[in-house]
C-alpha cells in the first residue's frame, strides 16, 4: 500500500521536506547575512515575514525578488501551481510586512500590481527569470506581482 503525503506547491515534494528546506535556508541566510542564500535560481532572495491570516502568527518565507529602484518585486507563482501561494494570500489580507535583505530588516507595505503595472512589469521579469513566463503557461491563473515599497 503507498501512502499519500501532501505535497507543496510547485515540485510536489512533500510538506514536512519543504519545510525542512525552507527553515534551513532561512537560518543560514540569517546566519550569513544572505551570503549563503542570498541568490536562489539566478535571483537575490529576501526574507519576508507576513502575518498569518488565519492564525494571526508571523510566518516566514524565502523568496526571489526583482529590484525596483527602491522597490522589491516579488512573484507569487507557486512554481505554477493554480493554487496561489500562502505568503501572497497573508500579504492581501494584511499587507504589512517586514522583510530582510541581506542584514538588512525593513518594513514594507504590499501591493498586487494593477493590470497596467503587471504589463509593465511581468517582460522585465520573464526576461531576467524566464522560469516565471513557464510557470505563467501551466497555470490557468494570472500569477500575480506583488510590489513592496517601504514604510517609515
Amino acid at each position: 500500500m503507498v501512502s499519500e503525503q501532501k505535497t507543496s506547491g510547485s515540485a510536489g515534494i512533500p510538506r514536512t521536506l519543504a519545510r525542512l528546506f525552507m527553515n534551513g535556508h532561512v537560518s543560514l541566510y540569517r546566519l550569513t547575512g544572505g551570503a549563503i542564500g542570498g541568490k536562489l535560481i539566478g535571483l537575490p532572495a529576501l526574507i519576508l515575514t507576513t502575518i498569518g491570516r488565519k492564525s494571526g502568527e508571523p510566518r516566514v518565507t524565502p523568496l526571489t525578488y526583482i529590484p525596483d529602484g527602491e522597490r522589491y518585486i516579488l512573484i507569487a507563482s507557486n512554481g505554477g501551481s493554480d493554487r496561489a501561494p500562502t505568503w501572497w494570500l497573508n500579504l492581501v489580507a494584511n499587507p504589512e510586512a517586514k522583510i530582510e535583505v541581506g542584514r538588512q530588516k525593513i518594513s514594507v507595505r504590499a501591493k498586487t500590481a494593477d493590470a497596467q503595472e503587471r504589463a509593465i512589469l511581468w517582460p522585465r521579469i520573464v526576461a531576467q527569470a524566464p522560469n516565471y513566463g513557464g510557470y505563467q503557461k501551466k497555470t490557468d491563473r494570472e500569477i500575480p506581482v506583488i510590489i513592496l515599497t517601504r514604510v517609515a
